[in-house]
């Protein structure tokens, strides 16, 4: 009996040791730093490397890209990112708020070659990092500028100048900077958009701010789709500055597009079904703005 127990002692050291080696192998740090703003690491299991923002509660995966397959699209809420084209196919100016790692931007800039393509990013790190262990490089045509995302877009309507497609994506973590979430932030971004203008902003399906954040999207645009998948914590917000268009005319567009979208992982014919205008928010909660944004509340969703 003795020696029965000593060989499971002895199979059971041999399985966690073999554990251990592969949880090294698995989850290997290859860069860490501590920005201005957050923790940053970036780790590498096997060819899927991803860019981790330590802010509130742990760490949360902001980008992950696959370094044998840099087109596929890893996240859900990267891959929703593009439900916009629904609306705006062909767009030649685009501004996405929020670098990450590049997988949003680098994606447009292989679809549309000649658009536009303006990115914010706050951290100055972030941008080292996604250079350096993402492959994002600024092109003719695209260009990451080191800056607070809602100035920029003050800037831009102070200029008259407009984009056909904005982005907006500035989680950190499990954060959206309150300042990103008012009806004034809001109508800036109405500025710097025209009637065939789309903008689609990643934020949270559940979270204490939930009904407050619909109520002033509503409120700055009206209807607006609600886009969320059963697979995600985000959804995305689907706004124009006009009537939105009617589910028949996204299915017709999915058809025609839905294959250029094939290599980069994203399910395009599969969203018009998803999108909803559907009010499922509490319409008598306040609405957010620059004296009142709680947005410390979303730390708790």
């Amino acid at each position: 009996m003795q020696k029965n127990v000593l060989k499971n002692l002895c199979q059971l050291c041999a399985v966690t040791a073999l554990l251990f080696s592969q949880a090294s192998v698995w989850a290997e740090t290859i860069h860490e730093e501590r920005s201005k703003y957050r923790d940053i690491t970036v780790t590498q299991v096997g060819d899927r490397r991803c860019l981790l923002f330590n802010v509130h509660r742990g760490d949360r995966n902001q980008t992950c890209m696959m370094v044998d397959d840099r087109d596929l699209l890893v996240f859900d809420y990267t891959r929703m990112s593009f439900s916009g084209m629904l609306l705006q196919p062909e767009p030649e100016s685009i501004l996405v708020i929020g670098l990450g790692g590049g997988s949003i931007p680098m994606t447009f800039a292989d679809m549309f070659p000649n658009a536009k393509i303006d990115v914010v990013e706050i951290d100055e790190a972030v941008v080292r990092v996604a250079e350096e262990y993402f492959y994002y490089s600024d092109t003719d045509n695209m260009t990451v500028y080191v800056d607070d995302g809602r100035p920029f877009i003050k800037r831009a309507g102070i200029r008259g100048q407009t984009y056909d497609y904005i982005v907006l994506d500035a989680f950190s973590g499990d954060y959206i900077p309150e300042h990103m979430l008012t009806r004034e932030f809001l109508e800036e971004v109405k500025s710097i958009m025209t009637a065939d203008s789309v903008l689609v902003a990643n934020t949270f399906s559940t979270s204490r701010l939930y009904d407050h954040e619909s109520v002033t999207y509503q409120r700055a645009f009206g209807e607006f789709y609600n886009f969320k998948l059963p697979t995600s914590g985000n959804r995305m917000i689907i706004a124009q500055l006009g009537t939105l268009p009617p589910r028949g005319e996204l299915v017709e567009e999915s058809r025609r597009i839905a294959a250029s979208l094939e290599k980069y992982g994203v399910p395009l014919s599969d969203y018009p079904r998803r999108l909803t205008t559907r009010v499922d928010w509490d319409m008598s909660r306040r609405e957010l703005t620059d004296q009142y944004s709680p947005g410390n509340l979303l730390r708790d969703n």
